[in-house]
């Protein structure tokens, strides 16, 4: 009898496969629809009003368990020339300590099927548009680890996600954030400012205050009197397998790690079929250029959801 040889074991970068290979829990049946995976009416007008939605289960803890193997590999290993950005420690302070890394979906298999899983990309189609009639079809802009270790686990300062992003337009992109360990309060649960994914300067996000995370005040010295007034963090406290979606201009951040505890996440931020480069710069390290003007779409940006695949 032939041995039975899985076909991905030879797969060295992840982009070369566009879709859900099956690692995390069972594929979706497409003919099968997914009504059982949309959002209702009332969650879509909730995110509407608050920039944010969650917390929504994704994933089952068995998939985080395997999430969190390849996760520890990751955080053990060195940067490898497939990643977009890697960073053992971004604060470079080790009593705060920021596990921050880009790209790995390339790497892992188990990270590469986590983009695509339907539970994430059939909600996101629903709300990368606000306004929109129904789902539209999506792509993966990149996604993100963040890691912060017990007892000296760094903070995420208040941002803005698309402040970072303006490389692209239009704005049609949305925030996955999974939660792999539990999410508390004192372990450094994400936060969020309700309502803030309507402040904007001129049209335009709120500018970066800092590119490392570090100081969670500094955003407070750019806000209006009434940013100001309205700035009151509700925190989102996740189980291992839940998720929070939000808005690209939602204002958002989480303090630091003095539990005993690790605090470890997964990010998967998706973009609307038709975002185009806003220059001609390289948009993610190690991949290819994307001229301006020009949609993002190949293997470095797959197609990961389109309602015309969904049976009739």
């Amino acid at each position: 009898m032939e041995a039975c040889v899985d076909k991905f074991n030879d797969v060295k970068d992840w982009t070369s496969v566009d879709s859900d290979t099956g690692s995390l829990g069972a594929k979706i049946d497409w003919n099968q629809g997914c009504a059982k995976l949309e959002l209702t009416s009332t969650q879509i007008e909730q995110y509407n009003r608050d920039g944010f939605l969650g917390p929504i289960k994704v994933l089952s803890e068995e998939d985080c368990r395997k999430l969190l193997d390849d996760y520890q590999l990751l955080i053990d290993g060195e940067e490898n020339e497939l990643f977009y950005e890697y960073h053992k420690n971004q604060t470079g302070d080790n009593e705060n300590v920021l596990f921050h890394a880009l790209g790995h979906w390339r790497i892992t298999r188990r990270f590469h099927d986590l983009v695509y899983q339907a539970t994430i990309t059939v909600p996101s189609s629903q709300l990368i548009e606000p306004g929109s009639s129904g789902k539209v079809p999506i792509r993966l802009w990149h996604d993100q680890l963040f890691a912060k270790p017990p007892h000296h686990g760094g903070n995420v300062a208040w941002h803005q996600d698309f402040s970072y992003w303006t490389r692209t337009y239009p704005m049609a992109h949305l925030t996955v954030h999974v939660a792999l360990d539990e999410q508390t309060v004192e372990n450094g649960c994400i936060h969020y400012i309700p309502g803030s994914h309507t402040w904007t300067r001129d049209g335009k996000p709120l500018p970066v205050t800092d590119f490392n995370f570090k100081d969670m005040e500094l955003i407070k010295t750019i806000l209006k009197e009434d940013e100001l007034a309205n700035f009151k963090p509700v925190p989102c406290q996740l189980k291992p397998g839940e998720a929070v979606f939000h808005h690209p201009l939602a204002v958002h951040g989480s303090f630091p790690n003095r539990s005993a505890k690790p605090r470890r996440a997964a990010v998967v931020n998706y973009i609307a079929d038709g975002v185009r480069s806003s220059t001609d710069e390289l948009l993610l390290e190690n991949t290819d250029r994307i001229a301006k003007g020009e949609e993002l779409k190949g293997k470095f940006y797959p197609k990961v959801f389109d309602p015309k695949w969904i049976s009739a």
